[in-house]
């Protein structure tokens, strides 16, 4: 059966029911329908324990966080913890592309799949219409005479459909020409202050500050300029509200934002996670792609900002990745694997690698990696969720249990006192294994007139390739001593991170040859072929 197939004979239990688990009462609750809901209560004090989930460099089709991730948390269920999960929202763009959806798969998914999966309850709209709501004011205002002197728009809009075609956008209004580009909602700057902030008092005041445009003495203008961020609080009002799910098998889900972590920082939101924690004796989470993605963001970055302390990292591995890093030979392989756990080693925190397992896997070849993985010092579990569901991952969970009995001292990479030269410096010998970092001529300048700020003390945001540990994608494996190449710099004012742009990555993708779209359809009133 595919993935939609088995959501829909497994019989779903009422939201309301499921958040009476975590103490939740119907007045708590902005219900959409019977299985999704908005959580209207704030966050209390933290009591439970925070587990990343994260991979190895995946593959082009992905390497099972999602799945993992949820199993993991059913598997808590299973062994009688109080545990909830805080996860992205998936984009339209890759459902109707070329990777599909965020829900996981086969019995380890979130429900309801499908409108989780299409438009939910609105906040990616809610967004995309922030953003473009920026750029009809900015030009508006240049139209109506332009009292702000704009010279320079920065600001970019957006839409949550791959489309190459709007990667260079030519824009006249009078007499004034500005080449702009739009980008998919999950790569804009709302998207990435907006799953950073604390509560609506945080959110606005990232919103007033964002910078998007300059004026001809090059200073910045921001949102507060142009008086939008009570406009643009009223379209985020309901969209702020974290939604609760539920996996098939009841374990409730905070599914709340979804920034892509080859652009921004790819975690869900601080106030979901946050929500999460202070109703759950554990929460898992993840972060997008690679470890050297999302993971490296979560700690350096999100943590940090919202002080969050996770006690354990699930690293997930496939048999399938480590052949592909090992041009087909497994131990080869392995490589990748080892380049990620030093990387992740250095917050100090326990680790354990998890084999997301398939039903061609060899039993031998899961020999060889437990026995690398238990060689190396650390702890190995398989698990089989998507076949079984929680039952398929209670050795992880009890492995988790069992890790996080002892409080660990969470240690960042970096600290923010350091120059943004330093940070990506300490990035690029710790994380990429590079032995040199140049920088293009506007980067470079970029850069120079950063260190003249108090932005100089933000963290960074490394936007680079998932497929590769370097910033070549065709790199595999553990590429060692190679060359960085700063593209591009950006300011996110409201996110409050630098963006080093590392080789070719586009803020919009496009779609593939054949995409998904072409398999989905509308059949006696039920979706088909969304996976």
């Amino acid at each position: 059966m595919t993935d939609l197939e088995i959501a829909r004979t497994v019989p779903r239990q009422k939201i309301v029911e499921v958040a009476k688990t975590l103490g939740l009462t119907e007045d708590n609750l902005i219900l959409y329908g019977m299985d999704k809901a908005k959580v209207i209560k704030k966050q209390g004090k933290q009591k439970g324990k925070l587990i990343l989930v994260t991979a190895i460099s995946p593959t082009p089709m992905g390497e099972g966080k999602t799945t993992v991730s949820i199993g993991l948390a059913d598997g808590l269920k299973q062994l009688g913890k109080k545990v909830s999960l805080s996860l992205r929202e998936p984009s339209l763009g890759p459902v109707f592309g070329m990777k599909g959806g965020a829900t996981g798969g086969g019995y380890s998914q979130v429900v309801p799949m499908e409108d989780i999966n299409l438009h939910f309850t609105g906040d990616f709209h809610a967004i995309t219409s922030c953003n473009n709501l920026i750029s009809a004011a900015i030009y508006n205002h240049i139209y109506q005479g332009n009292a702000l002197h704009i010279q320079t728009v920065v600001h970019r809009s957006c839409l949550d459909i791959n489309d190459r075609s709007l990667r260079k956008v030519k824009v006249t209004v009078r007499d004034l020409e500005f080449q702009t580009s739009f980008q998919i909602t999950s790569a804009s700057s709302i998207m990435a202050l907006f799953c950073l902030a604390e509560d609506a008092v945080d959110l606005r005041k990232r919103l007033a500050r964002m910078i998007v445009a300059y004026n001809a003495k090059k200073e910045p203008l921001t949102v507060h300029d142009f008086q939008l961020e009570g406009a643009l609080m009223v379209l985020l009002k309901d969209a702020f509200y974290p939604n609760l799910v539920s996996t098939l098998e009841g374990t409730p889900a905070f599914v709340h934002g979804g920034p892509f972590a080859n652009i921004a920082h790819g975690c869900s939101s601080v106030v979901a996670t946050k929500l999460s924690l202070s109703l759950s004796d554990y929460t898992v989470t993840e972060a997008g792609f690679g470890a050297d993605l999302g993971a490296e963001k979560f700690m350096n970055i999100v943590c940090p900002s919202a002080k969050l302390h996770p006690q354990a990292i699930v690293l997930v591995v496939t048999i399938k990745a480590l052949l592909y890093h090992g041009n087909g030979c497994l131990t080869d392989g392995f490589a990748n694997l080892e380049a990620h756990l030093d990387h992740l080693s250095h917050y100090q925190i326990p680790i354990i690698v998890c084999l997301n397992r398939f039903k061609e896997d060899k039993d031998e070849s899961i020999l060889q990696l437990q026995q690398w993985v238990e060689e190396k010092g650390y702890a190995f579990s398989s698990c089989n969720a998507y076949q079984d569901g929680g039952k398929g991952a209670m050795h992880l969970a009890q492995t988790v249990i069992d890790k996080t009995s002892l409080e660990r001292q969470f240690q960042p990479l970096y600290s923010w006192e350091l120059s943004l030269r330093e940070k990506l410096e300490t990035l690029a010998k710790v994380v990429y294994h590079a032995s040199q970092i140049t920088y293009s001529e506007e980067a470079e300048q970029i850069l120079t007139e950063l260190e003249q700020t108090p932005y100089q003390k933000l963290p960074i945001c490394v936007s680079k390739t998932q497929y590769s540990i370097s910033d070549n994608p065709k790199k595999l494996g553990y590429p060692k001593d190679n060359t960085l190449f700063v593209k591009d710099i950006h300011l996110e004012s409201g996110a409050s991170f630098v963006t080093f742009m590392l080789g070719d990555i586009y803020a919009m993708p496009g779609l593939p040859k054949h995409p998904n779209y072409e398999r989905i359809d509308l059949v006696d009133g039920e979706i088909q072929g969304l996976f």
